[in-house]
């Protein structure tokens, strides 16, 4: 059955000439009647009470600050203390993207379901997974006694070597935008906030905290901006987190344009901005600009929303008018998702884990991604007698990504590694998740020897690999929040094993774990290749499952794997170089005051709007993996296209199962005109039995068929012939049609 939420993905588009609104957030009585409650609110509430919303507490660190209100803390991300003469409980903030985060235990014993990582979610190309998993992780939130998710990341995945990719939705803005609203949208519908993160433009993890991104405005708008956009006009989150680095000069945080102008202005946005923990650089600056509370006010340099805010507010130069602003839009985004009318209880509240387990499994065997599979390796005959398991600890269980979405999964952890130096250092811990592929698989081939070994000696894991019928090699990449990796390779000489064990077994499959694209020098020699992802607390069953069939590989690639580092825009992280230098200069002189200090720095994005697989297509590169690629152990065909643009483009095509499976199929809609590379407009899945046809309608999205033009300013549809093209991925020719468009204009 075609997804309920996967076709219809258009706003109003207009003759040329008028300005169509975009899609509304929410319906405008609801954002009346939730305004209206707010001003009650604020009129009842005294200065000292306003003053207390706009500032959070980091409960690790908020002893330290006189007067908090520690007794009252669950150890987590933040707290805000609430008003309860006026119903305002209080604010409960937990990390949350993969599920309700424990990083480094600080809530003793406290476990949660991890889902897999969102590189995997979108994956699936498939917003009702987005929606589960987000109300799964919102309903454990709340029974564990929050009510403010910082889930949403929705930035765009420009660099393969990012190492925060993985909790992002890839480089598509289309797919970002609607995969993160669903989400958003499965959080609140547990009557809790979700954030939506992290506002704008944190394309890196080097030097995040000093970092200026560069990219002109109309670039900006119809790349990571129109992510944003979509996810807010989508799931209508409670609340927007900005981020660390700066955009076009400013602090994220601090940014008129970006907060005021484009958030609350354009998009008529009516919940509150938060800051990142850490990201607040100012009090009048930052709260004129359109910052709305202070997160984890203990991390930045000073307590910039408390005394000082008090201080500049009695001054006049900050005005009574833009404090009560901030607090309406924390009262709205509050009254908007029930968290006034439906508060958490004070008591822990029993999970199903069991029923959660399965939503995480699911998103993992929709989200892992079928490269290779020549000779019909795969799926698994249940005729192999001999399987051998090698490297990546598949023994035990899947690995996870590191930093602040890091989840305390049902079950614990196998392995956990403390990290010793670096940026992440804090706060991360390489860890596993006890969900072990070598159990899965035995359970599912219970007369086959199933054997592992770890890997570290290639002779050793070639020697059991000539020995068995077939050899799997789990091979894993662990990225993390704060450090990106040097290097697209695979790390630990895998790369090597990988060569010594197809060499000795012509039936070798590697399934990868890791954070994002990595470079595959042993492709052409190894018949099978399945991207796992970080797969979640159920990803050693749904890898098992999707080794022998018992499930239908149907991912599709969210971010393009390069066939060389040197294809992508920036080969390596900028500023690495600068901030390698300034850690060896701290080591060497750790009495020097300025040892160890790097100056910030800028970096340009000469792709512009064409991120990812654009990127590509404008400089004529072929990568190893086009965005939108996936195999299936059946085949799929299309036929009969046909399109109509009478007052939206809307295509239509057959899609057929042509083979002897059930099986998931994506199809993608893209569209270019003149130069400009082509573009994903719309995108449905769609489940077909063998032999079946379906009749698949595609809406493109107008805002991708537009450009931004400034000085509208809007979105502007030229008039013209548009090529449209339904394939499998974006390097597929598929099926191709032209059409002419009479052209439009779309508000900002």
């Amino acid at each position: 059955m075609i997804s309920r939420l996967a076709l219809a993905f258009a706003v109003g588009v207009t003759p040329a000439g008028a300005l169509a609104q975009p899609a509304q957030s929410a319906p405008q009585t609801e954002t009346a009647a939730a305004q209206s409650r707010a001003d009650a609110l604020l009129a009842r509430m005294t200065q000292d009470e306003k003053l207390q919303l706009i500032h959070g507490y980091f409960p690790p660190m908020a002893a330290r600050t006189p007067g908090a209100p520690v007794a009252d803390m669950i150890p987590s991300a933040g707290h805000i203390p609430g008003i309860p003469r006026l119903g305002i409980p209080n604010l409960r903030e937990s990390d949350a993207s993969l599920g309700v985060a424990n990083q480094v235990e600080q809530r003793k014993g406290d476990v949660a379901t991890a889902l897999p990582s969102s590189l995997a979610t979108a994956a699936t190309f498939d917003p009702e997974i987005a929606y589960a998993g987000g109300a799964m992780i919102g309903s454990e939130a709340r029974a564990k006694r929050f009510n403010i998710l910082l889930a949403g990341g929705v930035n765009l995945t420009r660099d393969p070597w990012a190492g925060r990719n993985f909790e992002y939705l890839g480089e598509d803005p289309l797919l970002a935008g609607v995969m993160a609203g669903e989400h958003i949208r499965g959080v609140q519908s547990n009557r809790i906030v979700s954030t939506i993160k992290h506002f704008a433009f944190n394309a890196q993890e080097t030097g995040r905290m000093i970092m200026d991104a560069r990219l002109d405005e109309a670039s900006l708008r119809e790349s990571d901006l129109l992510a944003f956009q979509i996810a807010i006009e989508r799931g209508n989150p409670g609340s927007v987190m900005c981020a660390y680095n700066k955009v076009n000069g400013d602090w994220a945080c601090e940014n008129d344009v970006l907060l005021n102008q484009v958030l609350k202005r354009d998009w008529a946005y009516d919940g509150w901005v938060m800051s990142d923990w850490g990201a607040v650089h100012s009090t009048e600056k930052a709260a004129l600009a359109g910052l709305d509370q202070a997160s984890g006010q203990e991390l930045d340099r000073a307590l910039y929303f408390d005394a000082p805010f008090r201080e500049a507010l009695e001054a006049g130069r900050i005005p009574q008018a833009r404090l009560d602003d901030m607090v309406r839009r924390i009262l709205v985004g509050l009254i908007r998702t029930g968290v006034l009318d439906a508060p958490v209880v004070t008591t822990e509240q029993p999970i199903d884990y069991a029923r959660n387990a399965e939503v995480a499994q699911r998103a993992a065997e929709a989200g892992i991604v079928l490269l290779k599979n020549e000779g019909g390796v795969l799926p698994l005959g249940r005729t192999a007698k001999r399987i051998v398991l090698i490297g990546g600890h598949a023994d035990v269980g899947v690995l996870s990504g590191g930093g602040s979405s890091q989840v305390r999964s049902v079950g614990g952890a196998p392995v956990e590694i403390p990290l010793t130096s670096g940026a992440a250092a804090s706060f991360a811990r390489i860890t596993w998740h006890a969900s072990s592929p070598l159990n899965a698989i035995r359970a599912i081939a219970p007369e086959a020897t199933v054997t592992y070994v770890d890997g570290k000696d290639p002779a050793a894991a070639a020697a059991a690999a000539r020995a068995a019928d077939v050899a799997v090699v789990f091979a894993s990449q662990w990225t993390t929040e704060a450090q990106d990796v040097e290097t697209l390779s695979l790390p630990d000489d895998q790369d090597a094993l990988i060569e010594a064990v197809a060499a000795a077994n012509d039936k070798t499959v590697v399934v990868l774990e890791t954070g994002g694209p990595v470079l595959m020098p042993w492709l052409e020699k190894t018949p099978a290749v399945i991207q796992a992802w970080y797969p979640g607390q159920r990803g050693g069953e749904a890898v098992a499952r999707i080794l022998f069939g018992e499930v239908n590989p149907s991912g599709r690639l969210p971010i393009t794997f390069p066939a060389s580092a040197d294809q992508a825009s920036r080969p390596t992280p900028p500023g690495l170089e600068a901030l390698k230098s300034a850690e060896a200069a701290a080591a060497a002189n750790p009495g020097a005051p300025q040892a160890g200090e790097i100056q910030g720095f800028a970096v340009d994005y000469p792709e512009g709007s064409d991120v990812g697989y654009r990127w590509y297509e404008r400089e004529g590169k072929t990568p190893l993996f086009p965005f939108g690629y996936g195999l299936s152990y059946t085949s799929f065909a299309y036929s009969n296209l046909a399109a109509s643009s009478a007052d939206k483009l809307s295509v239509s095509v057959d899609v057929t199962n042509t083979g002897a499976r059930a099986g998931a199929e994506v199809a993608q809609l893209y569209v270019a005109s003149g130069d400009r590379p082509r573009r994903l407009a719309a995108f449905a899945r769609v489940n077909l039995a063998p032999g079946e046809t379906r009749r698949v309608t595609l809406t493109a999205e107008p805002r991708i068929l537009a450009e931004y033009d400034t000085a509208l300013p809007g979105w502007r549809i030229t008039p013209g012939d548009y090529r449209i093209t339904v394939a499998r991925d974006a390097a597929e020719p598929g099926l191709s049609a032209t059409t002419t468009l009479s052209g439009s204009t779309i508000k900002p």
